[in-house]
């Protein structure tokens, strides 16, 4: 049975016939979105070619991981029993935000040269069980995501490469907020966030993909 996750009285305040939570998760996802569409230019995809096989690499490994996103909350809306109203809308703007990070990222790598990684083979256990274990997951994931564009930014050599980056993890940080709500946890329970290693990254990642 799925589990019934209680979000602040706040979260129920109407805005414009909407709750506050599904109106804040509708602004903030979709001013990330914008502006991450319009970093990802000709200007940023040129840029990318020029700087080599580093920058290139790590758009690859950047868009691995919006693969195991996207497969996630994809998969999450066909298995997860009983998923409540604002949990389904969250899991379906996430989806899509994710999609359009891989569509972004394929594109400019593709645009650049380069050849954008296969799609993963993945198996998410039990994280489907119930609700309360699909939010856990998600949690960890956005995490995940969040901290793997704080480590890798240092070592992007393009600084419109930086820039796209930059407005996608802004996007994943909303995720993570929005999650964390979703499973009445503070939004930032941290003042700043972490920066792993690709290694770290992929190490947590593994248990995940297999192949």
């Amino acid at each position: 049975m799925s589990q019934n996750i209680q979000v602040p009285e706040l979260a129920q305040i109407k805005v414009h016939g909407h709750t506050r939570a599904a109106f804040l998760t509708r602004a903030s996802l979709s001013a990330g979105a914008v502006f991450g569409l319009a970093a990802v230019s000709p200007i940023t995809r040129a840029a990318i070619a020029q700087s080599g096989g580093g920058d290139l690499d790590i758009a690859n490994y950047a868009l691995t991981l919006e693969y195991l996103e996207a497969a996630f909350y994809a998969q999450a809306l066909k298995e997860v029993s009983g998923l409540s109203g604002d949990t389904k809308k969250l899991a379906t703007e996430l989806r899509d935000n994710e999609d359009e990070h891989v569509g972004a990222l394929k594109s400019m790598i593709e645009d650049a040269g380069g050849t954008p990684v296969d799609v993963p083979t993945v198996d998410f256990g039990d994280s489907f069980k119930d609700e309360a274990t699909f939010l856990k997951t998600a949690n960890v994931f956005e995490d995940l995501g969040v901290s793997a564009y704080n480590g890798a930014g240092p070592l992007i050599e393009s600084t419109d490469i930086l820039g796209a980056a930059g407005t996608i993890v802004q996007v994943e940080a909303r995720h993570a907020a929005l999650v964390r709500l979703a499973r009445s946890k503070p939004p930032a329970p941290q003042a700043f966030d972490k920066a792993s290693t690709m290694d770290e990254v992929l190490a947590a990642a593994k248990p995940f993909i297999k192949s």
